[in-house]
């Protein structure tokens, strides 16, 4: 502790080595833990240096690491892991003539594509995690993606490496002519010595044939087995080959093993052609679909990735990926997925036609339907939907990744389907197959619950028995995913033992002491070991107040996070997860941090209360309940939920600030101020008595305080009771507290526009929603309050009168945290389905053809719109933007931003401030302050209008105000 504690007063960055941060880097998206002694965040090559340096005093490692997305365990271990995705973050330098870049090793995958598509180029390879992948774990891997068979893999296109050797040295690796190479021969260094050793390791001729003969195929483009040995003696150092030599080749794919990058130089491609075209060929058998994949690749094809009837079936029963199925005609056993490109219409049109005769005269499609352009992502995003629906597995039993690299030349994949399809049916496995079939490539994960001692047994037989499968084929056990912990074991067997000691001695080579990231290509643990679960492990027993059986509960709702990293995407990326992470930065603040927090602690607790952990208050700090994780992570992580629990279970040990006491009962203290309005104002506009409040509760001096309406909107109803003669219909208004007490004016406007479109509108006498009990763990009071409103609610509210609501934080409760907290579920769930939005009720009543534009102005008006975060998660600003655009000259604009950072009390507590701006500084105020003065602002969220205002000085309406303001009469 005392060396760690000297090494970080060296460094520039941070290290981190408490039990939360050693916990939360345990993982990566693998199924192996290990604690790892520290973590650092370097900020500079000299603050690698000084790691390097410490691990070999200390005999300890270090793990390279970018977002932690790896499959095969590449980021795990028990040295320090160095995590550059914070600070190595830069493009360097852009040569647009030469087309290439230089980047850190911490830029995103799709963020260099954003800068570099004014430019008309692109980097190729394109992994499913690309927006959030970062250029250095693409190399440590050697990544590929749908586009490899165009583009090639990040072996291909990496010219130059910058990196720090073991002894400390900085060395840059590039393309070396036969005379540069003698050179390197010639250094007094450790360069040199590394130089000499590779050449006299690789120049005997029994040592090239005993590559070709054991490595993968060479046709295989995708082949990440070991070290890239079989890359090097293709160069004219070794052969005939008029390829020069380049280290690059070597370090891509070795998995940070062998040296540290600190700068990464790439070629680029232009940007492929505007115009596409995708033939979706259906197959009524799995074998049919791989034989036509070799008469298909004999085109000039884009992409060529496969689905089965299982990935599509996933996607019948779902509402939001139903109409994706539109291309599927009748009930295929298989899709091949085949683009096209080119820039001229008639070009493609050629193109496409050539390749349906090629299909057609194979006779082994029955139907080749053809889709252009937009049509082709949706098609897209059925297969990735499917995949994401068949991963989310509910209990124990999950999709394993150990053998869904496998890779065998495009010629060998019909015969090698039909053999895996056998091993698979021997152990009970349904074959399910989505590959990247141009490429040769499967991706399959076997089900199993590896918490099972019998089912950890089948995980290294299933992968054993494939691995001979591929062996058999000449292919490799990774094609993209690479090596790691679950496939390393393996590679002796896979290239040979005198191939696999040659591995080892080029890793000795590179790293004398095996100081980086050791146990992974060489020296390996057997792969049924260190996993993230003890097999045979009594399963804790935690009881909690919210109902958490849709995951079987709160823990196995953690465990659901598979570590895929979705919520590190950037703002740029779009979406709302992770807000704090994109703020900070720090892993500590993603989503998955705080899984794989809930998971270890929960899980390892010898306390009575095992929430009762600083460590579990600490990772939740920044959590603002979005809720963007429920709908964004692929594994419906439902954070907000567990912060609520926790919360609750944390007090009842450790008690309640008055803070947090004064949020939570923020109605009742509101209830009170209401009485007195213009005292009440008065007192909280005062910089000195509102001083003195913020001081004691602990508020950002910064912040103004709202401000309690003169009128609440149940004192505007009692006086206001005209109803239309003939109404449409009635519906019955959820008058939420922030409405009534604080933005008395959206609820006026409410009952203004529904009345004046012809509504009968009820509002009966109703408790609060109980969304400041919720947010600061008051669960029994929340419980409480969700009781008494669906009691009364559950008998009047149905499909001909449903509940409407303003602000999306109380009305959606009903949809969402009421159905864990109500005692009679079913009432609770019956009532869910007919509580809306205002805007969703708009939206159905214009399809309706109940309200139209004829009712609205004709003006012009520009609107730019932000949605509220729970709105994105459980409902759809679609809907705003819908009902905005009803009056004919309405121009709307969506704003793409995330979180506008208050978050109810969040942006209000003093410590929490900065990142409250930071986040709203990252799409929202920026957009804000560039709209014209002209420009009307609207957001939904009470919160979103008080961030606005307090970031930009611009004020925003509440949708339902601008439209009663449009509304004609």
């Amino acid at each position: 502790m005392k060396n760690l504690r000297v090494l970080s007063s060296r460094l520039q960055g941070e290290l981190y080595y408490d039990e939360l941060w050693r916990h939360i880097y345990a993982t990566d998206a693998s199924v192996y833990r290990s604690l790892p002694l520290a973590v650092a965040y370097p900020k500079t090559s000299e603050d690698i240096r000084e790691l390097i340096a410490f691990a070999r005093e200390n005999n300890t490692s270090l793990i390279p690491r970018t977002a932690g997305t790896s499959l095969a365990g590449q980021c795990v271990g028990e040295g320090i892991v160095v995590d550059v995705s914070k600070y190595f973050t830069n493009i360097l330098e852009f040569n647009e003539t030469a087309r290439t870049v230089k980047v850190q090793p911490g830029v995103i995958r799709d963020d260099l594509n954003r800068f570099l598509q004014p430019f008309g180029l692109f980097f190729g390879p394109n992994t499913s995690t690309s927006n959030r992948c970062m250029i250095g774990g693409m190399v440590g891997n050697n990544s590929s993606g749908t586009t490899s068979i165009k583009y090639g893999v990040t072996r291909d296109k990496v010219t130059e490496l910058k990196v720090l050797m073991a002894d400390g040295s900085e060395v840059v690796f590039g393309e070396l002519t036969a005379e540069e190479f003698e050179e390197k021969l010639k250094l007094d260094s450790f360069e040199g010595t590394v130089y000499r050793s590779v050449l006299e390791e690789l120049k005997p001729e029994e040592v090239q044939k005993e590559i070709l003969e054991k490595f993968p195929k060479e046709e295989i483009h995708r082949r990440n087995t070991g070290y890239a040995v079989d890359s090097l003696i293709t160069s004219e150092i070794f052969s005939d080959s008029v390829d020069k030599f380049n280290f690059c080749k070597l370090l891509c794919g070795s998995e940070g093993t062998l040296a540290f990058t600190t700068e990464i130089t790439l070629k680029l491609d232009p940007l492929p052609p505007k115009n596409a075209v995708m033939v979706a060929a259906h197959f009524d058998s799995v074998d049919k679909c791989m034989k036509a994949v070799v008469p298909a690749m004999q085109h000039s094809l884009f992409t060529c990735e496969m689905m089965d009837r299982v990935i599509l079936d996933c996607t019948k029963n779902s509402l939001k990926y139903r109409e994706n199925r539109f291309f599927i005609e009748g009930d295929p056993a298989a899709i091949l997925m085949l683009e096209l490109r080119a820039d001229e219409e008639l070009d493609l049109a050629d193109q496409t036609a050539a390749l349906i005769k090629t299909l057609s005269d194979s006779e082994l499609a029955y139907a080749l339907p053809v889709l252009q352009n937009d049509t082709i992502d949706l098609a897209l995003e059925l297969r990735k939907a499917g995949l994401g629906l068949l991963g989310n597995i509910k209990g124990d039993k999950k999709a394993v990744a150990c053998i869904e690299d496998t890779a065998v030349a495009v010629d060998d994949l019909a015969e090698y389907i039909e053999e895996f399809s056998a091993v698979m049916a021997g152990y009970g496995q349904e074959a399910v197959y989505y590959a990247h079939a141009g490429a040769g490539e499967i991706h399959l994960r076997p089900i199993l619950n590896l918490k099972k001692k019998e089912d950890v047994a089948l995980f290294r037989k299933i992968t054993a028995d494939v691995a001979g499968l591929v062996k058999k084929y000449g292919g490799s056990m990774s094609g993209e995913h690479g090596d790691g912990r679950v496939r390393a074991e393996f590679i002796e067997f896979m290239i040979g033992t005198k191939n696999y000691e040659l591995l080892k001695r080029i890793k000795t080579i590179f790293d004398p002491q095996h100081i980086f990231n050791p146990g992974k290509i060489t020296d390996a643990p057997p792969m049924d070991e260190d996993l993230r679960y003890n097999p045979g492990r009594q399963e804790p027993e935690i009881s909690t107040l919210m109902d958490f059986s849709d995951s079987l509960g709160i823990l196995r709702g953690a465990e659901n996070c598979n570590g895929s990293g979705d919520c590190r995407k950037p703002a740029a990326a779009g979406g709302t997860m992770c807000p704090s992470y994109r703020a900070t930065r720090n892993e500590k603040d993603t989503t998955r941090a705080r899984a794989n927090a809930l998971r270890e602690f929960l899980t390892g607790s010898e306390k009575e209360n095992k929430f009762d952990h600083k460590e579990l208050k600490e990772v939740l700090e920044l959590c603002i309940s979005c809720k963007g994780c429920k709908s964004e992570c692929p594994s419906n992580v439902d954070m907000a939920a567990y912060k609520a629990e926790f919360e609750y279970q944390y007090q009842k040990t450790n008690g309640s600030s008055l803070r947090s006491r004064a949020f939570a009962y923020n109605t009742k203290l509101n209830q009170l101020a209401a009485h007195f309005p213009h005292v009440s104002n008065a007192i909280f506009s005062s910089g000195w008595s509102s001083g003195i409040i913020k001081n004691l509760l602990q508020i950002a001096p910064q912040r103004k305080m709202p401000l309690v309406s003169t009128q609440t909107v149940a004192a505007y109803y009692s006086k206001n009771q005209e109803r239309p003669a003939k109404p449409l219909r009635k519906v019955y208004l959820f008058n939420d507290e922030f409405t009534n007490f604080l933005d008395s004016e959206v609820g006026v406007a409410a009952l203004k526009l529904l009345r004046g479109l012809n509504y009968e509108v009820e509002i009966v006498r109703h408790p609060e929603s109980g969304r400041s009990f919720i947010s600061k763990g008051f669960l029994e009071q929340a419980r409480r309050v969700a009781n008494e409103n669906i009691e009364i609610f559950k008998e009047i509210i149905s499909e001909d009168h449903p509940l409407l609501g303003l602000e999306p934080s109380a009305v959606l409760s009903f949809r969402d945290e009421y159905l864990r907290l109500a005692d009679d579920k079913e009432a609770a769930e019956k009532l869910s389905k007919n509580v809306f939005l205002l805007d969703e009720f708009f939206k159905k009543e214009i399809l309706a053809g109940n309200i139209s534009a004829t009712s609205f102005t004709s003006e012009k008006k520009k609107i730019k719109l932000h949605g509220h975060c729970h709105q994105k998660a459980l409902s759809n600003v679609e809907n705003t933007f819908a009902m905005l655009n009803l009056p004919k000259n309405y121009e709307v604009t969506v704003i793409p931003s995330g979180c506008c950072g208050m978050a109810g009390s969040f942006g209000y507590e003093k410590e929490h401030f900065e990142v409250s701006m930071q986040i709203g500084e990252q799409t929202l105020f920026p957009t804000v302050r560039k709209a014209s003065a002209e420009t009307v602002i609207a957001a939904p969220g009470t919160s979103c209008r008080h961030q606005i205002y307090d970031g930009t000085g611009k004020k925003a309406l509440h949708p339902v105000q601008i439209m009663a303001d449009a509304l004609i009469g």
